[in-house]
């Protein structure tokens, strides 16, 4: 079958995919989990760490327990009254997710 060009019409290359059309004035992403990564310097790595590692909730909440062990052991009236209302912050901040996380039901156990 022979081409037949217009003048000044050239080829033209587009992607049809409805799924943007639709989706775009909605949100910038859809999907199950969506993560954005920001400007990593690696984001494969950041995938990877988040893939077998843990989620940011879980490493933050290893810090948060590491954190708390150690403030046990630290004598606060040495601490300034700035870095004292830093540490109750964090500590409110703990109990609070602590909270939230006695709310929710229990995950199923899987077979």
């Amino acid at each position: 079958m022979p081409s037949v060009r217009l003048p000044l019409s050239g080829d033209v290359n587009q992607a049809i995919n409805p799924w943007n059309w639709m989706l775009s004035s909605v949100a910038s992403q859809f999907g199950l989990i969506n993560i954005n990564v920001g400007k990593s310097a690696d984001p494969q790595l950041e995938k990877t760490i988040l893939e077998e590692v843990g989620s940011y909730g879980r490493q933050l909440g290893r810090i948060g327990d590491v954190l708390d062990v150690l403030l046990k052991h630290v004598k606060l009236s040495d601490l300034s009254d700035d870095d004292k209302k830093k540490i109750w912050a964090f500590e409110s901040q703990i109990t609070e997710i602590e909270r939230l996380k006695a709310q929710r039901p229990a995950a199923p156990r899987r077979p």
